[in-house]
């Protein structure tokens, strides 16, 4: 049917009309909220590249998971900042029963045991090198590497995590990590992999927040050319077949396609990472007054959901479930 009679703006005209043909809904059940943890007391210091995001020790961190809480969030992210001292070249400190990741994930479990907590896998925050697998000559390990993660795992999952988050791109290792969490006895606990994870410069507020940038080169031997698309698809594709719960796709708004290509192609959950860059970008013309933060936010957050995103990793967790519960 063709003009006059078909109008696309009769769907349009009032605010009814347009909730009751609203084809996608964001709710505080689609964001995880990632989660910064600092050694130290009394501490929530605001980071500089990401305006109004903190980094909290233990003793403040329970006033923010109640917060989460409250606002009906149901899932955390957690990443530790690790002191230098405690850094080295496989990842000791990662191994540590004790260690801040591990204590992190028991403290919110006592404060909010309905809360999902997730935990961030790689070795970067721990490694001497700031990459994501043990050096050797310059380059970067796979096997050593994976044979690491899956202990680092397994100590998440013994501190009371629901799932584990694999971060790293090493090849092969949701398979491995899959298989040391059912011989330890944890078959409950998931896996979200980040499974397409590209070479982003986005990543750059979130490096100065965990102190995580690399020593030395770059990551591009194992993330992802953000010219790739098939690659991506591929990675995705082999993270299900190794047992993986969750497929997660970062960065998120520069990759929309790629989210799109996800949700097409498997059944599982599809997790997007609305990154560091992306959140501080809208930050940072929202206070030059050249956009509406709040507007900016939910647009960018429902053209994630649109792409296929069933979950979405953000920094705008808070300020947008508390816009969507007015």
């Amino acid at each position: 049917m063709t003009f006059p009679y078909s109008r696309g703006r009769r769907l349009r005209y009032t605010d009814s009309i347009r909730a009751l043909s609203q084809e996608n809904f964001l709710t505080a059940n689609d964001f995880l909220v990632p989660l910064f943890v600092t050694e130290g007391e009394n501490i929530k210091e605001e980071i500089p590249s990401m305006p109004n995001y903190y980094r909290f020790s233990l003793d403040t961190l329970e006033a923010e998971i109640r917060e989460i809480v409250s606002l009906g969030l149901k899932s955390v992210l957690i990443f530790v900042k690790v002191p230098d001292d405690l850094k080295d070249n496989i990842g000791t400190e990662a191994l540590n029963n004790d260690g801040l990741m591990q204590r992190t994930v028991r403290l919110i479990k006592e404060i909010a045991p309905e809360l999902i907590v997730m935990t961030d896998v790689a070795l970067d925050p721990y490694s001497s090198y700031g990459h994501d697998g043990i050096v050797d000559n310059g380059e970067i390990l796979n096997d050593p590497t994976v044979e690491v993660l899956q202990k680092m795992s397994v100590s998440h999952a013994e501190a009371g995590a629901d799932f584990v988050a694999p971060s790293d791109m090493m090849d092969g290792r949701i398979l491995k990590i899959r298989e040391a969490l059912e011989e330890a006895g944890y078959y409950k606990t998931g896996i979200m992999a980040y499974s397409a994870k590209y070479a982003s410069c986005f990543y750059g507020p979130f490096r100065d927040a965990l102190d995580s940038a690399p020593g030395f080169g770059d990551k591009k031997t194992y993330q992802m050319n953000p010219a790739n698309s098939d690659e991506a698809l591929r990675e995705i594709l082999s993270d299900v077949d190794e047992g993986a719960d969750i497929v997660m796709v970062k960065p998120a708004h520069a990759y929309l396609d790629i989210i799109k290509l996800a949700k097409e192609n498997v059944l599982v959950p599809v997790s997007a990472y609305h990154v560091s860059g992306e959140y501080s970008m809208i930050k940072a013309a929202a206070a030059k007054g050249w956009l509406n933060e709040e507007e900016a936010m939910m647009e960018t957050l429902i053209s994630i959901k649109r792409a296929g995103a069933d979950l979405i990793a953000t920094y705008f967790a808070k300020d947008a479930a508390k816009l969507l519960a007015k």
